[in-house]
């Protein structure tokens, strides 16, 4: 069913959208679902028939499959993608998606480091060894710019601007942009290029990586896993620790402090702003002070106090 259809969607995603493989066969599979829910039922419709009513249907099945909301939403997904594609080839008049409501999904927040936390996994880092001037630089860096750990083990020399303050990773999609960096970070890293790394025998293709093991070629991101789960332990956090949690730390904080949503979106590399909003658990505290000092109801000119009783 919809053979010629799925077939062009196909070369569409991998041509026109540039997804892995993965991604491909993944919106591939979701359209399969749609099209065995019309079989299932009976319907023959083409693409161009298919109206809202049809997909309600759809979602209800797959909702009576057993999927878990998340699979369901990442389902409709596909199928919304494929009716995008239906209109750009004027295969549809309509988008029948227009309309359609995606399963709300639990967002899990996980758990946050404090700035004491943090500085206590940093000291805890033995510089005595080998590693040690090379993990206290990671950690400053990820804690200074929100990195992805994939960002971490892939940064490079020549995407260190110090002098400008910023620097230069490679996010999902191949996607670069620039983040500042903090002073100290900076200190650590040029710290660590110039008196650790500059001494290491440097494995070929490996010679613009910054952080190395110690056979000179990129960490693998289980081992920056293993070393802050390491450095957890030592400093007696018993939060559920791991890189994830620095990056998570770094917006919860600049968000905490006053930074606006749309700035640390583009820091973190966030192609939707609904994205970031699962970094904006603020304290009570603070969402009690900003409330005090913007909204209406809750300011009084300086001249005048509030009763109270």
């Amino acid at each position: 069913m919809w053979i010629a259809e799925r077939k062009g969607f196909k070369a569409y995603l991998q041509l026109e959208k540039s997804l892995s493989e993965h991604s491909v066969e993944a919106y591939y599979r979701d359209m399969e679902k749609l099209t065995a829910y019309l079989e299932i039922i009976g319907s023959t419709k083409q693409p161009k028939e298919i109206v809202l009513k049809d997909l309600h249907g759809f979602v209800r099945w797959v909702a009576e499959l057993g999927m878990t909301p998340s699979s369901q939403a990442r389902t409709i997904s596909g199928v919304r993608a494929f009716f995008k594609y239906c209109l750009i080839e004027n295969i549809c008049d309509d988008d029948p998606c227009e309309l359609l409501d995606v399963p709300k999904t639990e967002r899990h927040l996980p758990d946050t480091l404090s700035f004491e936390e943090i500085e206590k996994m940093i000291a805890a880092v033995d510089l005595s060894k080998q590693e040690g001037g090379r993990n206290k630089a990671i950690l400053e860096t990820m804690y200074s710019c929100g990195l992805r750990v994939s960002e971490v083990v892939n940064l490079r020399i020549s995407g260190l601007f110090f002098k400008d303050g910023f620097i230069k990773v490679t996010g999902k999609g191949d996607k670069e942009r620039l983040i500042p960096i903090g002073r100290d970070a900076m200190k650590y890293v040029t710290l660590y290029l110039n008196a650790i790394r500059v001494h290491q025998t440097i494995q070929k293709g490996f010679e613009d990586i910054v952080f190395l093991n110690n056979k000179g070629k990129i960490l693998t991101r289980v081992m920056i896993f293993y070393i802050i789960k390491d450095l957890a332990k030592k400093a007696e956090i018993a939060k559920n620790i791991s890189p994830h949690t620095f990056r998570h730390s770094f917006a919860t904080h600049l968000v905490e402090g006053g930074a606006d949503l749309r700035a640390v979106q583009e820091m973190l590399g966030h192609e939707s702003i609904t994205t970031t909003e699962i970094y904006t658990h603020l304290d009570r505290d603070f969402l009690r002070t900003t409330l005090q000092e913007f909204h209406p109801a809750y300011q009084f000119p300086a001249t005048q106090t509030k009763k109270v009783g």
